[in-house]
């Protein structure tokens, strides 16, 4: 049985996690919390959630980054198609500002939420907002390369 099937699969399933979960967060989640939410509640609610979240994006990103790795050293970087590369790109772009959050603002909202300091908890859920924002973004084009890169050959 070729390795290639068990890859991909992999590989989409942990972007599935991630970009799903972004939107979900982004979309959904957000829009609500803010309707109903006072901002006590509803950043003790992105307290939690992140800290569920981010776990599994962690456990994402060593997926997505481990089957991509091999598929690329199992193809060669330079027989690798060319929206490999541009996936590639997006990709390391996506978790440099996934690991942003999570050494950066995350920590931040953490403490504040804890110290119930409101004001610097809000900011760090805008500095958060703002890089799901950027990431969905980046999520969405990658898929697009993706499912779409054989025509960019």
């Amino acid at each position: 049985m070729s390795l290639e099937p068990v890859l991909r699969f992999l590989h989409i399933a942990g972007v599935t996690l991630w970009v799903g979960g972004m939107f979900f967060a982004y979309v959904c989640l957000r829009p609500a919390a803010g309707a109903l939410l006072e901002p006590p509640q509803r950043l003790r609610l992105w307290r939690a959630v992140f800290a569920t979240f981010l776990g599994w994006v962690w456990v994402a990103v060593a997926v997505i980054a481990g089957s991509g790795a091999i598929m690329i050293a199992r193809a060669g970087m330079a027989a690798a198609p060319p929206h490999w590369h541009l996936m590639l790109g997006t990709g390391l772009l996506m978790i440099a500002i996934f690991v942003y959050v999570f050494a950066g603002p995350y920590g931040a909202l953490r403490r504040a939420v804890d110290a119930q300091d409101w004001p610097a908890a809000g900011a760090a859920l805008g500095r958060i907002r703002r890089a799901v924002g950027v990431n969905l973004l980046l999520g969405g084009l990658t898929i697009a390369v993706a499912t779409l890169g054989q025509w960019l050959r």
